[in-house]
Protein backbone atom coordinates (compact mmCIF):
# COMPACT_ATOMS: atom_id res chain seq x y z
CA UNK A 1 0.00 0.00 0.00
CA UNK A 2 2.55 2.17 0.73
CA UNK A 3 4.48 1.81 -2.48
CA UNK A 4 1.23 2.00 -4.00
CA UNK A 5 0.80 5.87 -2.92
CA UNK A 6 4.38 7.03 -3.33
CA UNK A 7 4.30 5.56 -6.56
CA UNK A 8 0.80 8.22 -6.93
CA UNK A 9 2.62 10.91 -5.35
CA UNK A 10 5.35 10.44 -7.75
CA UNK A 11 2.82 10.28 -10.76
CA UNK A 12 0.65 13.54 -8.99
CA UNK A 13 3.52 15.63 -8.63
CA UNK A 14 4.71 14.98 -11.94
CA UNK A 15 1.66 16.18 -13.49
CA UNK A 16 1.68 19.50 -11.11
CA UNK A 17 5.33 20.00 -12.78
CA UNK A 18 4.35 20.07 -16.31
CA UNK A 19 0.76 21.92 -15.80
CA UNK A 20 2.58 24.99 -13.42
CA UNK A 21 5.63 24.96 -16.08
CA UNK A 22 3.22 25.07 -19.17
CA UNK A 23 0.82 27.48 -17.94
CA UNK A 24 3.71 29.49 -16.47
CA UNK A 25 5.18 29.54 -19.64
CA UNK A 26 2.34 29.98 -21.93
CA UNK A 27 1.93 33.07 -20.26
CA UNK A 28 4.90 34.84 -20.32
CA UNK A 29 4.08 34.30 -23.69
CA UNK A 30 1.24 36.25 -23.56
CA UNK A 31 0.22 39.70 -23.74
CA UNK A 32 0.53 40.66 -20.18
CA UNK A 33 3.60 39.61 -19.10
CA UNK A 34 5.28 42.16 -16.98
CA UNK A 35 9.45 41.49 -15.47
CA UNK A 36 10.49 42.95 -12.80
CA UNK A 37 14.03 42.16 -12.50
CA UNK A 38 14.64 38.39 -13.12
CA UNK A 39 11.20 37.49 -11.60
CA UNK A 40 8.13 37.34 -14.12
CA UNK A 41 4.84 37.97 -13.52
CA UNK A 42 3.57 34.39 -12.52
CA UNK A 43 -0.18 33.73 -12.32
CA UNK A 44 -0.03 29.59 -12.33
CA UNK A 45 1.18 29.89 -8.80
CA UNK A 46 -2.18 28.39 -7.92
CA UNK A 47 -1.86 24.93 -9.70
CA UNK A 48 1.26 23.73 -6.81
CA UNK A 49 -0.85 25.51 -4.12
CA UNK A 50 -3.88 23.17 -5.41
CA UNK A 51 -1.74 20.09 -5.70
CA UNK A 52 -0.23 20.78 -1.67
CA UNK A 53 -3.67 21.60 -0.52
CA UNK A 54 -5.69 18.72 -2.56
CA UNK A 55 -3.09 15.60 -2.13
CA UNK A 56 -0.07 16.82 0.11
CA UNK A 57 2.74 18.85 0.65
CA UNK A 58 5.60 16.89 -0.88
CA UNK A 59 3.31 16.60 -4.10
CA UNK A 60 2.59 20.39 -4.26
CA UNK A 61 6.71 21.18 -3.41
CA UNK A 62 7.79 18.73 -6.02
CA UNK A 63 5.55 19.53 -8.47
CA UNK A 64 6.55 23.15 -7.81
CA UNK A 65 10.12 22.99 -7.50
CA UNK A 66 10.30 20.58 -10.71
CA UNK A 67 7.82 22.78 -12.88
CA UNK A 68 9.41 25.94 -12.16
CA UNK A 69 12.94 24.69 -13.11
CA UNK A 70 11.60 23.47 -16.42
CA UNK A 71 9.84 26.90 -17.24
CA UNK A 72 13.09 28.43 -15.90
CA UNK A 73 15.35 26.37 -18.77
CA UNK A 74 12.85 27.82 -21.38
CA UNK A 75 13.28 31.14 -20.25
CA UNK A 76 16.50 32.19 -19.37
CA UNK A 77 18.32 29.50 -19.31
CA UNK A 78 19.99 30.21 -15.92
CA UNK A 79 20.76 26.59 -14.48
CA UNK A 80 22.99 27.90 -11.57
CA UNK A 81 19.70 30.40 -10.74
CA UNK A 82 17.21 28.45 -10.92
CA UNK A 83 18.55 25.38 -8.78
CA UNK A 84 19.81 28.10 -5.90
CA UNK A 85 16.91 30.62 -5.88
CA UNK A 86 13.93 29.12 -7.64
CA UNK A 87 13.83 25.67 -7.24
CA UNK A 88 14.48 26.18 -3.40
CA UNK A 89 11.64 28.82 -2.77
CA UNK A 90 9.05 26.62 -4.58
CA UNK A 91 9.79 23.50 -2.89
CA UNK A 92 9.59 25.39 0.67
CA UNK A 93 7.20 27.71 -0.29
CA UNK A 94 4.32 25.40 -1.29
CA UNK A 95 5.40 22.24 0.86
CA UNK A 96 4.73 25.07 3.23
CA UNK A 97 1.13 25.33 1.91
CA UNK A 98 0.70 21.73 2.57
CA UNK A 99 1.73 21.52 5.65
CA UNK A 100 -0.10 24.82 7.35
CA UNK A 101 -3.32 23.30 5.25
CA UNK A 102 -3.29 20.30 7.13
CA UNK A 103 -2.48 21.96 10.50
CA UNK A 104 -5.20 24.59 9.82
CA UNK A 105 -7.75 21.79 9.70
CA UNK A 106 -6.79 20.59 12.63
CA UNK A 107 -8.11 23.80 14.30
CA UNK A 108 -4.65 25.36 14.72
CA UNK A 109 -6.12 28.95 13.28
CA UNK A 110 -5.38 31.00 16.37
CA UNK A 111 -1.86 29.27 16.17
CA UNK A 112 -1.04 30.73 12.91
CA UNK A 113 -2.32 33.70 13.43
CA UNK A 114 -0.41 34.22 16.61
CA UNK A 115 3.21 32.99 14.82
CA UNK A 116 2.65 35.18 12.26
CA UNK A 117 2.36 37.68 15.09
CA UNK A 118 4.86 37.44 16.60
CA UNK A 119 7.23 37.13 13.13
CA UNK A 120 6.21 40.89 12.45
CA UNK A 121 7.25 41.52 16.19
CA UNK A 122 10.35 39.92 15.64
CA UNK A 123 10.51 41.81 12.13
CA UNK A 124 10.35 45.13 13.92
CA UNK A 125 13.16 44.42 16.70
CA UNK A 126 15.48 43.50 14.53
CA UNK A 127 14.45 46.69 12.83
CA UNK A 128 15.05 48.45 15.99
CA UNK A 129 18.69 46.60 16.03
CA UNK A 130 19.19 48.28 12.61
CA UNK A 131 19.70 44.31 11.10
CA UNK A 132 16.48 44.82 8.96
CA UNK A 133 16.20 47.79 6.50
CA UNK A 134 13.08 49.89 7.12
CA UNK A 135 11.71 48.49 3.54
CA UNK A 136 12.10 45.08 4.43
CA UNK A 137 10.08 45.97 7.47
CA UNK A 138 7.53 47.64 5.52
CA UNK A 139 7.19 44.89 2.75
CA UNK A 140 6.58 42.25 5.60
CA UNK A 141 4.14 43.76 7.60
CA UNK A 142 2.18 44.35 4.86
CA UNK A 143 1.97 41.35 3.48
CA UNK A 144 1.73 39.83 7.20
CA UNK A 145 -1.34 42.14 7.56
CA UNK A 146 -2.84 40.66 4.33
CA UNK A 147 -2.41 36.85 5.05
CA UNK A 148 -4.42 37.71 8.33
CA UNK A 149 -7.29 39.95 6.89
CA UNK A 150 -7.62 36.58 4.69
CA UNK A 151 -8.36 35.10 8.31
CA UNK A 152 -11.43 37.60 8.60
CA UNK A 153 -12.49 37.63 5.03
CA UNK A 154 -13.10 33.97 4.41
CA UNK A 155 -14.92 31.32 5.80
CA UNK A 156 -14.89 27.26 6.90
CA UNK A 157 -12.35 25.43 4.65
CA UNK A 158 -11.85 28.39 1.98
CA UNK A 159 -10.30 29.98 5.00
CA UNK A 160 -8.60 27.31 5.87
CA UNK A 161 -6.74 27.11 2.08
CA UNK A 162 -6.50 30.57 1.47
CA UNK A 163 -4.14 31.14 4.76
CA UNK A 164 -1.86 28.30 4.00
CA UNK A 165 -1.66 29.23 0.49
CA UNK A 166 -0.88 32.87 1.90
CA UNK A 167 1.76 31.57 4.07
CA UNK A 168 3.36 29.35 1.86
CA UNK A 169 3.69 32.84 -0.69
CA UNK A 170 5.18 34.61 2.30
CA UNK A 171 7.94 31.98 2.63
CA UNK A 172 8.75 31.44 -0.93
CA UNK A 173 8.49 35.00 -2.18
CA UNK A 174 11.28 35.81 0.71
CA UNK A 175 13.21 33.16 -0.27
CA UNK A 176 13.24 34.80 -3.82
CA UNK A 177 13.98 38.01 -2.33
CA UNK A 178 16.76 36.82 -0.40
CA UNK A 179 18.16 34.35 -2.80
CA UNK A 180 18.21 37.00 -6.20
CA UNK A 181 19.44 39.53 -3.95
CA UNK A 182 22.17 36.73 -2.46
CA UNK A 183 22.82 35.41 -6.32
CA UNK A 184 23.53 39.26 -7.47
CA UNK A 185 26.83 39.67 -4.49
CA UNK A 186 28.51 36.79 -6.31
CA UNK A 187 27.33 36.09 -9.93
CA UNK A 188 25.97 38.52 -12.75
CA UNK A 189 22.14 37.76 -13.24
CA UNK A 190 20.74 37.26 -16.74
CA UNK A 191 19.66 41.01 -16.63
CA UNK A 192 23.08 42.08 -16.84
CA UNK A 193 22.56 42.83 -12.91
CA UNK A 194 25.11 42.23 -10.15
CA UNK A 195 25.79 43.76 -6.37
CA UNK A 196 22.47 44.71 -5.90
CA UNK A 197 21.46 46.96 -2.43
CA UNK A 198 19.41 44.60 0.00
CA UNK A 199 16.27 47.03 -0.73
CA UNK A 200 16.35 44.92 -4.28
CA UNK A 201 15.59 42.04 -1.98
CA UNK A 202 12.60 44.04 -0.27
CA UNK A 203 11.46 45.06 -3.54
CA UNK A 204 11.50 41.03 -4.98
CA UNK A 205 9.54 39.93 -2.11
CA UNK A 206 6.82 42.66 -2.33
CA UNK A 207 6.63 42.10 -6.14
CA UNK A 208 6.05 38.35 -5.53
CA UNK A 209 3.74 38.18 -3.13
CA UNK A 210 1.63 41.04 -4.16
CA UNK A 211 1.25 39.68 -7.49
CA UNK A 212 0.75 35.92 -6.62
CA UNK A 213 -1.29 35.67 -3.72
CA UNK A 214 -4.29 37.46 -5.99
CA UNK A 215 -4.64 34.09 -8.09
CA UNK A 216 -3.98 31.83 -5.02
CA UNK A 217 -7.20 33.03 -3.08
CA UNK A 218 -9.53 33.35 -6.26
CA UNK A 219 -8.64 30.36 -7.71
CA UNK A 220 -7.15 27.71 -5.30
CA UNK A 221 -10.49 27.46 -3.23
CA UNK A 222 -12.97 26.59 -5.92
CA UNK A 223 -10.81 23.72 -7.91
CA UNK A 224 -10.14 22.30 -4.55
CA UNK A 225 -13.97 22.44 -3.58
CA UNK A 226 -14.14 21.20 -7.05
CA UNK A 227 -12.03 18.05 -6.72
CA UNK A 228 -13.54 17.35 -3.56
CA UNK A 229 -16.73 16.82 -5.17
CA UNK A 230 -15.52 14.54 -8.11
CA UNK A 231 -13.81 13.07 -5.26
CA UNK A 232 -10.30 13.41 -6.66
CA UNK A 233 -8.70 14.85 -3.36
CA UNK A 234 -7.30 12.85 -0.72
CA UNK A 235 -8.25 15.33 2.19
Amino acid sequence: MKRRLKSLEVALSAICAVLYALVGWLSYLGIFTPVFGVVRFWPSVFIPAVFAVAFSPLVGGLGAAVGIFISDMLIHGNALLSLTVGVPANFLGFYTVGEVYRRLRRGSVPLLVGELVLSLAVLAILHAWGVVPTDLLVAGSLAGAVTLAFAAVFRGDDRSVVLAGSTGLLVGSAVIGAGVWAFSQFFTLPTGESSLPLTAAAAWFVWTYFTEVPFIAVLTPPIVRALRHAKLAWG
